[in-house]
């Protein structure tokens, strides 16, 4: 049965929660017709197991090449996604290309030089929470967790990370927004690539003991490296994964937990584990909403969907992660002994296949150590606000609220 007569849902440019249009949309099927800013008609694959079957498809492709409507030049100059679909580096490369690309960012991005990093992500948690206190007591006991302690953890690391002087980190987090941003305009989203990639490039050329020289000195075994434009390319991608995905994270998992507090009271005694609260919030509250995109290369059927070839396809991970075919009638529960239990569907929200998030690691060591050190030192944190008056996060790419608003309960 062929559903692509179904009404195209309206991708809203200013984000939002996802949850209840996933959930109206995964009731029609796995695959979804959608309309982009711009007028741009594409497909969302929102069903776990089809996501996960998309994800890893031999007909399936990253490369701009194959998006139909850009070859033919029916997408606007300025189009505000335009900057994931062409930027060159290992988010658009297939095949050998990809595996190229990959293999030399691994060399730098080693788990050896990521498990070092534990002792600084515990000194800078630290320091943050520190910094909590006094800018809480400043506010009349209200502080932005957000702002002050999910942003500058992750964002620090990646920076330090790549050698990325503090003058640029608040201006890189800003371009990084109007990057993932899909309600900007036209005009906005050129100015922001631009810069970005200028910053980047001042970044570059700077050398030092990190990990953009690594990149720039890694080489394969044919003797290739990145050339400028992989070189940013990647750099786009690292600056933009490394902190915005982990900055979500951390913000909504500690929205779930004071939401829950028999599911945090059941951590604290030992009943499940940090890891299991990142896998869950990972599940339940996708820190990337729908990730652009891939391209059908020829005609595909998923689901008893037409996806034409060439059609741009956001992966919908935040629906995936709440579809009832994947994980049974509770679903929508968040429940941090799910991930333990026998049988357990991993989620897909790192990815899936050769696409797989090479930062994955990195995320899940900042997460666990933010909330255990955040949640054991101040065991009566709890919103200022309530949560359905949260401000959400702009666009439709990144899940999260805006700012978090909290009492530190100390």
């Amino acid at each position: 049965m062929n559903r692509t007569s179904a009404e195209p849902h309206r991708m809203d440019p200013a984000g939002g929660c996802p949850h209840a249009a996933n959930a109206r949309l995964l009731a029609r099927g796995a695959v979804a017709p959608v309309v982009l800013p711009g007028e741009v008609e594409a497909m969302a694959v929102l069903g776990h197991d089809t996501l996960r079957e998309f994800l890893t498809h031999p007909d399936v492709a990253k490369g701009a090449r194959h998006f139909t409507a850009l070859v033919e030049g029916r997408i606007p100059a300025g189009w505000p996604p335009a900057t994931f679909a062409t930027v060159r580096g290992m988010t658009t490369a297939d095949g050998d290309d990809h595996r190229r690309l990959r293999a030399l960012v691994s060399r730098a991005f080693t788990p050896r030089r990521v498990a070092g990093l534990r002792p600084r992500v515990e000194e800078l948690t630290v320091a943050l929470l520190d910094d909590l206190v006094r800018a809480a007591a400043a506010d009349d006991g209200v502080v932005d967790l957000r702002r002050h302690f999910a942003l500058p953890l992750p964002l620090g690391v990646i920076s330090e990370l790549l050698g990325v002087d503090t003058r640029h980190r608040d201006r890189l987090h800003h371009l990084c927004n109007q990057v993932v941003a899909t309600g900007i305009t036209p005009a906005e989203a050129v100015a922001a690539h631009r810069e970005l990639v200028a910053v980047l490039g001042e970044i570059a050329a700077a050398p030092g003991d990190d990990l953009t020289s690594a990149l720039i000195a890694a080489r394969d075994d044919d003797g290739d490296r990145l050339d400028a434009q992989e070189l940013i390319g990647t750099l786009v991608l690292m600056i933009i994964a490394g902190h915005e995905t982990t900055l979500n994270l951390i913000t909504n998992a500690v929205r779930a937990l004071v939401a829950h507090r028999d599911q945090l009271d059941l951590v604290r005694a030992g009943g499940a584990s940090w890891d299991d609260v990142v896998d869950e919030t990972l599940r339940w509250d996708a820190p990337v909403s729908f990730f652009p995109f891939r391209y059908p290369v020829r005609d595909l059927t998923l689901d008893g969907t037409v996806i034409p070839r060439g059609t741009p396809v956001p992966a919908g991970y935040s629906a995936a992660g709440r579809d009832p075919a994947g994980y049974g009638p509770d679903a929508d529960r968040f429940d941090v002994t799910r991930a333990g239990r026998p049988g357990a569907v991993r989620n897909l929200s790192l990815g899936h296949g050769a696409h797989y998030c090479l930062g994955a690691p990195l995320a899940r060591l900042e997460a666990t150590v933010a909330l255990e050190r955040l949640f054991g030192r101040f065991r009566g944190l709890d919103l200022a606000m309530a949560e359905d008056a949260l401000p959400r996060h702009a666009g439709f790419v990144g899940n999260s609220v805006g700012t978090l608003p909290v009492r530190l309960g100390v």
